[in-house]
């Protein structure tokens, strides 16, 4: 009876420190999202600013006709970005809309018709190898990371495994570079 009593005595402190061990320890990291996680975001702000001239830059298309869900009129910026330390090849598109808008009333003004800034960066190799390590962002106008319906930010692997979306889209360009702009 009393080797009962110590056996049922120690496994009650056995599972009595268990249970502490398990109580008091931090719950196991969630992996990110596929889009919209707190190093997509960090790396979107850290991008932000590196683009802030992107305007001068000397790769500058003309403003031509664009397509959902960029706007009316669009226009494309490329160089090398430096962002947390490394250089990535960037592509910006600015993408303009609003009632009346035309080519030229975008050269007269191009802050009046900005609707928003999507940007493209060919991240490190294994970033995303299932979409060439693409880095999509979406921001407002000011610089801002936009969100989706549901809150989410549109920064990262923008929905990926989806048919729509920034990947589903430019899964579909000639080449398979996901870039349109060099489809001719």
């Amino acid at each position: 009876m009393a080797r009962m009593i110590s056996l049922v005595s120690s496994s009650a402190l056995l599972l009595g420190t268990w249970f502490f061990l398990i109580a008091g320890s931090r719950p196991a990291a969630q992996p990110e999202p596929p889009f919209g996680g707190a190093r997509d975001v960090a790396f979107s702000k850290d991008l932000w600013k590196a683009i802030s001239g992107y305007p001068k830059w000397k790769l500058t298309s003309r403003i031509y006709k664009g397509a959902s869900p960029h706007g009316k009129w669009v226009r494309l910026f490329s160089t090398f970005v430096t962002v947390q330390g490394r250089d990535y090849p960037g592509i910006i598109k600015e993408n303009y809309g609003g009632r009346g808008v035309t080519p030229e009333r975008i050269q007269a003004d191009r802050k009046a018709w900005l609707k928003a800034v999507t940007v493209m960066v060919a991240r490190e190799s294994g970033y995303d190898k299932d979409n060439k390590n693409w880095f999509w962002v979406k921001y407002t106008k000011d610089g801002a990371v936009a969100k989706n319906p549901k809150g989410m930010a549109l920064a990262g692997r923008v929905a990926k495994g989806q048919t729509k979306g920034c990947i589903g889209c430019h899964s579909q360009a000639g080449g398979k570079d996901y870039l349109f702009s060099n489809d001719g």
